[in-house]
């Protein structure tokens, strides 16, 4: 059965090409659309009840059943960004607490798949592992090794599900992507790397995403599956992006529904889910420009809308 082993870790079809969706902003869609508490916008809790397992094998469900009915793959991205120990120490989770909370979302995104999966829409599961710190404010920058011992008890937990893959979102600096990178490597663990970007397409550090990932693959031996881009509206990085070597190894976008920044997002007291069309657009632009890139969805203000419209936008064209 699927759920003894990982079904593609040695093999993650999305590097393969075809056109992979993700989810959208889990957390926002819970807090605004369903005015579910999130203290610490943590997701994971919902895990511990029967109410709230529910709330997410439904979230998950119309997100695998728009990937089927548009014949393309689906990310299935486990609701663990905040289950590391630092952030479950605030929300009343120790190590064994967290450690199963890990587990039981890769059992929900198994349920998901074992219902939707078709021959045309594979669903490779995704550990979803987020940054020690604020997800826009690298706050105290720890060193690699540091940052590998910090992220380690995760992977280590999801390396032993039927986890295909961890996905690392919303990293705000490099040293803790090489620390991540490099504990997952020590796990034999596929990692996927992503960056938020500000709005003049750098991480919040300052430093050019082209620099940061030369770095975390210099230090890691290229060990990262493919990096990704998230939690940013594409008119924030569009511009950023070259002919760049480093840009080969873009294959996601992950984008905010809205074009503010960071700062402005966290003062706002009302969603701004911008406009799905457009962002649709803007998608399909990206992957006019390049066309590697083939994992889309969305982040903070997205919904099903949006990743409806970028799936629309961007599916594979017919004669």
């Amino acid at each position: 059965m699927d759920s003894l082993r990982p079904r593609f870790r040695d093999r993650l079809p999305q590097c393969g090409g075809g056109l992979f969706l993700t989810d959208a902003g889990l957390e926002t869609v819970l807090l605004f659309h369903e005015g579910v508490d999130l203290p610490c916008f943590a997701a994971f809790p919902l895990l511990d009840s029967a109410n709230g397992r529910r709330r997410l094998h439904n979230y998950y469900s119309d997100f695998a059943r728009l990937a089927v009915a548009e014949g393309v793959g689906l990310i299935l991205e486990g609701a663990t960004w905040r289950a590391n120990a630092d952030w479950g120490t605030k929300l009343g989770y120790d190590a064994a607490g967290l450690a199963d909370i890990n587990r039981r979302s890769v059992e929900l995104m198994l349920e998901v798949r074992r219902q939707f999966e078709t021959a045309e829409s594979r669903m490779p599961i995704s550990g979803c592992i987020g940054p020690r710190g604020g997800g826009y404010d690298p706050g105290k920058v720890m060193s690699p090794k540091e940052a590998a011992d910090y992220h380690e008890a995760q992977i280590a937990v999801l390396a032993a599900t039927a986890a295909d893959h961890v996905s690392a979102l919303t990293i705000t600096n490099a040293p803790e992507a090489i620390g991540i990178a490099l504990a997952a490597k020590r796990w034999e663990m596929p990692v996927v790397m992503s960056f938020t970007l500000e709005t003049d397409g750098r991480l919040p550090t300052g430093q050019a995403m082209g620099e940061a990932i030369a770095e975390v693959d210099a230090a890691s031996g290229n060990y990262p599956a493919y990096y990704m881009i998230n939690c940013a509206h594409p008119t924030h990085f569009a511009a950023a992006l070259g002919n760049d070597a480093w840009i080969k190894r873009l294959k996601g976008i992950r984008a905010n529904a809205s074009c503010r920044s960071h700062a402005e997002l966290d003062a706002a007291a009302e969603l701004d889910d911008g406009n799905p069309v457009e962002l649709g657009e803007q998608y399909a632009a990206l992957r006019a420009r390049f066309p590697q890139i083939n994992v889309l969805g969305g982040c903070c203000g997205t919904d099903l809308r949006h990743v409806e419209a970028i799936a629309r936008s961007c599916r594979p064209r017919t004669a």
